[in-house]
C-alpha cells in the first residue's frame, strides 16, 4: 500500500512563493508517474502538473511559467516549486501516484494513490 504525505502548505502574498512536498513510503516511487492536483470548496478537481518516471513533465496552462514540479528518488519525494502566486491559486493541494510511470496522466482517475491534501492560501 503506497502513502502520500503532503507538506509545505500555508498562508502566503499574492506575488510569493512556497514550495510543496509529498513524500511516498510502501511503494517504487521510482517507477510511478506523480501529479499534483488542486481543489477549491465546490468546484472540480483541477490538474497542476505531472513528471514521469523518465523525467517528463506536464503542467496546465494556468501555472506554465510560474509551478515546477520535480522529484527526489532517492528521497521517494516529489515537489511542486509555486512562484508568483496569485489569489486564484489558493485551493487544497493533492499529491498523487500513478502506477502507469511512463504517461503524464492530467486526469485524476489515472491515478491510484492519494495523499490527504495541503492547504495553499494566497492573499491579496
Amino acid at each position: 500500500q503506497v502513502q502520500l504525505v503532503e507538506s509545505g502548505g500555508g498562508l502566503v502574498q499574492a506575488g510569493g512563493s512556497l514550495r510543496l512536498s509529498c513524500a511516498a513510503s510502501g511503494g517504487t516511487f521510482s517507477s510511478y508517474t506523480m501529479g499534483w492536483f488542486r481543489q477549491v470548496p465546490g468546484k472540480e478537481r483541477e490538474f497542476v502538473a505531472a513528471m514521469s518516471s523518465n523525467g517528463g513533465t506536464r503542467s496546465a496552462d494556468s501555472v506554465k511559467g510560474r509551478f515546477t514540479i520535480s522529484r527526489d528518488n532517492a528521497k521517494n519525494t516529489v515537489y511542486l516549486q509555486m512562484n508568483s502566486l496569485k489569489p486564484e491559486d489558493t485551493a487544497v493541494y493533492y499529491c498523487a501516484a500513478s502506477k502507469f510511470g511512463y504517461r503524464l496522466y492530467a486526469l485524476g482517475q489515472n491515478y491510484d494513490y492519494w495523499g490527504q491534501g495541503t492547504q495553499v492560501t494566497v492573499s491579496s
